[in-house]
């Protein structure tokens, strides 16, 4: 899969013993929106179809630890850790507050860094994940108990060794992944409550995400707002193992997303 939209700066940022990688596209002031890719992925799996349609904004798309082109630790990865890495990295860039759009294990990244250093979110779109295990079809559960790394989309190993030919981290990122989800811990509504930033919850009516608990979510968060659109997992992004892109589907995601930044 190719990335049609060419970042005009690209990096690693030193922090927290790893070289994280990131890239910056479209304006070069304003807001940041700060991209989180979602699990087993790259920024161009994840994001590589939407890019080219938020060329009017900053944009900020890092790569988790242990993820494409960023090294890792010899240490299990956890949407804690991964948040922190991603407040340090807004550090490095001198960035003190930002608009998150998380997708997948991105999104629960990115609600991470909400809670965890909520001076840094503005806004936040918390896209195609969940919060609790009831939030997710039980048939998920058994899929991630049961599968190994025979049953990871093809999409998704390409693209990773398409920037990071290193098989052994591609494996090692997808046991630590696997892992994380099988120790999924539910998020406290408490902590759900006490959001402070404006929080958009989107995801496909047939997504991994249970209309049900994108519904709950967006009352719980003070408030909330929630966009679902049709499709499955990925589908309104055009990501890499999603099903076949629906023509123009990306922009007008964009277009929506783009509202909700411009929203007082």
């Amino acid at each position: 899969m190719t990335n049609t939209s060419i970042p005009h700066a690209c990096g690693y940022a030193p922090v927290r013993g790893l070289r994280l990688y990131y890239e910056m596209h479209g304006a070069r002031e304003g807001v940041p929106l700060v991209l989180f890719h979602g699990g087993g992925s790259t920024i161009d799996s994840t994001f590589g179809r939407l890019l080219p349609h938020l060329a009017s904004h900053r944009v900020v798309a890092i790569e988790e630890r242990g993820h494409g082109r960023s090294s890792d630790l010899d240490e299990p990865i956890t949407f804690a850790s991964s948040a922190d890495d991603a407040a340090a990295l807004l550090e490095y860039l001198k960035i003190g507050q930002a608009d998150l759009f998380g997708f997948s294990n991105g999104a629960s990244v990115a609600l991470h860094v909400a809670i965890r250093h909520p001076v840094l979110v503005r806004k936040l779109i918390f896209a195609s994940s969940i919060t609790k295990r009831s939030g997710a079809p039980e048939q998920l559960w058994k899929f991630i108990d049961g599968g190994d790394f025979s049953v990871m989309p093809q999409a998704l190993k390409d693209a990773f060794l398409a920037v990071n030919p290193d098989e052994a981290q591609l494996r090692s990122m997808h046991d630590k992944d696997a892992t994380r989800m099988r120790t999924f811990a539910d998020v406290p509504d408490e902590a759900l409550r006490a959001l402070r930033a404006a929080t958009l919850i989107l995801a496909g009516d047939r997504d991994i995400t249970l209309p049900e608990h994108a519904i709950e979510l967006s009352r719980l968060i003070p408030g909330g707002r929630l966009l679902l659109l049709p499709g499955g997992h990925g589908d309104y992004i055009g990501e890499a193992s999603a099903q076949p892109a629906i023509s123009g589907y990306p922009a007008i995601t964009a277009r929506l997303i783009e509202r909700f930044l411009e929203e007082e």
